[in-house]
């Protein structure tokens, strides 16, 4: 089922944001309340409780958010009681972290945090989502501050309307906890001052983050820890002082080469763009379907698979580029010169490319970052991949032509014309200089594009306007980088035999 999309802010959060903008207080905190959805574990095995730890590490991006959901599908379908998040990141996309934060919410049992040995900006909201937090003796969570893309700060009026939202996100997440909601707003509000049992834990003006043991350290009446539930060496070592030794059994979710696959290609999208486009063009530049244009169309899918592979996208946008790219075809084939069709092909195209590799919130009533931010990310991706293109493709035609991979890729010996055509050195532009005025036959269909002969030789041509099929005669006009310009004999009224 297509989810519905938002186009969000894509600015690579450093951190997603708020929390309950609640009041300052010092007062006793409230009794912490078991969340209502979580049953106490249960025991199975022999008496054993069935424990699944998920790795979380590294940049919080859509494959991890595609691994996480399938470690909790994967333990609700196996009855397993504990999911433990082995968690070290610096932080990441907020929308993929909200994300996270509703599939945790969704798994029945208990979720644990064990912060192995940092939760930082992102991190730190997920950390906040699950039933306990547990700290690596060295552990960090905290700064949660929002960011644009570029790491820069974002506009005010911007940061509000973001920690509106995830105040509401992070209250419900929080709620069944006394201090986590107010912990969690120091980390992500500068302003926020954190003061409890008359202690200034946070002054105005600066970001929170908590080590091991200050998350530990208790306060109220009767006491309990600011943030952690304990610290523990090891996973194994956090399971053994929760639920005692030999009492537990653990299944570590393996991460499958198709999500690792996912998680690189995420990273080479702007090179799959630009192999694809060179691929493109070398087809287009060469008679017939063959290699090269399914090594582009291929490299272009990669694209959209990847992201629909890691979670981050359905089939629309691919549905999009598939249209675009029809519209182009059908202009060239049936309408040459028309050129409506193409532009809105070719946006189209562009457009579903950035959509692709967009950010986007999770289906929630409110929209928070339609800013040019949103599209910052993914704009970056799509200029850096045209601009690889556009560099391959100029140096194919710079150092190309008198190459054996050139002649290779014209099929010299059917065409052997259109190896003279690219490049266009003094002596080549001469030879194509004098076959001005020349009658040519039409050997496959100019629509705009096909060959045409001369003297027993093929050339590339194109036909500007309408379209002219085989064994009929034109005129060559002119000549370009890829083809001779040619126009039908009935509207030139002449030339040269």
């Amino acid at each position: 089922m297509l989810r519905t999309l938002i186009t969000a802010l894509l600015a690579t959060l450093a951190l997603a944001t708020a929390c309950p903008a609640l009041t300052n207080r010092s007062s006793k905190p409230e009794t912490p309340k078991t969340p209502p959805h979580k049953a106490v574990a249960a025991t199975t095995d022999g008496g054993k409780t069935r424990v699944m730890v998920i790795d979380v590490r590294g940049a919080i991006d859509e494959p991890v958010l595609y691994i996480l959901r399938r470690g909790l599908k994967e333990a609700e379908e196996n009855k397993t009681q504990v999911v433990v998040l082995n968690m070290k990141t610096p932080g990441g996309a907020a929308g993929v972290a909200m994300e996270m934060m509703e599939a945790l919410s969704k798994f029945s049992g208990e979720t644990i945090t064990y912060v192995n040995d940092e939760a930082i900006s992102a991190g730190a909201f997920i950390s906040a989502a699950t039933d306990e937090i547990w700290f690596a003796p060295g552990g960090v969570i905290g700064a949660a501050a929002a960011v644009n893309s570029d790491g820069q700060d974002i506009p005010e009026t911007m940061r509000l309307k973001i920690n509106s939202f995830f105040r509401a996100k992070i209250r419900a997440a929080t709620e069944a906890h006394s201090y986590r909601g107010e912990v969690i707003s120091a980390m992500i509000d500068k302003d926020y001052e954190l003061i409890i049992d008359g202690q200034t834990l946070k002054a105005k003006g600066e970001l929170l983050s908590l080590t091991a043991t200050e998350a530990m350290k208790r306060y109220g009446s009767p006491s309990e820890p600011l943030l952690g539930a304990g610290i523990a060496k090891s996973i194994d070592d956090l399971l053994q002082q929760k639920y005692g030794s030999s009492n537990f059994s653990i299944t570590h979710l393996e991460v499958t080469w198709s999500e690792r696959l996912a998680q690189w290609l995420s990273m080479v999208k702007p090179l799959l763009l630009g192999l694809g486009m060179l691929a493109l063009f070398i087809e287009f530049k060469t008679p017939g379907f063959g290699f090269f244009g399914i090594a582009g169309i291929v490299l272009m899918a990669v694209v959209f698979l990847s992201s629909y592979a890691a979670g981050l996208s359905g089939y629309e946008p691919m549905i999009v580029f598939v249209i675009g790219f029809a519209l182009v075809i059908f202009e060239l084939i049936f309408f040459p010169g028309v050129i409506v069709p193409m532009v809105t092909g070719l946006l189209m195209m562009l457009g579903s490319l950035v959509w692709a590799m967009a950010d986007f919130w999770p289906g929630d009533p409110i929209s928070v970052a339609w800013t040019t931010d949103a599209l910052v990310a993914p704009l970056v991706n799509l200029g850096i991949g045209l601009a690889i293109g556009g560099v391959l493709i100029l140096a194919l035609l710079r150092y190309m032509p008198k190459s054996w991979f050139w002649d290779r890729i014209e099929l010299a010996s059917e065409i052997a014309g259109a190896a003279q055509i690219a490049g266009l050195d003094p002596e080549a532009a001469g030879v194509l200089g004098a076959l001005v005025g020349r009658r040519a036959r039409v050997t496959t269909p100019l629509r705009p594009f096909g060959q045409i002969e001369i003297d027993g030789k093929i050339y590339e041509a194109r036909l500007p306007l309408g379209s002219a099929e085989r064994d009929t005669v034109v005129i060559v006009r002119g000549h370009n980088d890829f083809s001779l310009d040619v126009e039908s004999v009935d509207k030139s009224g002449g030339g040269n035999a």
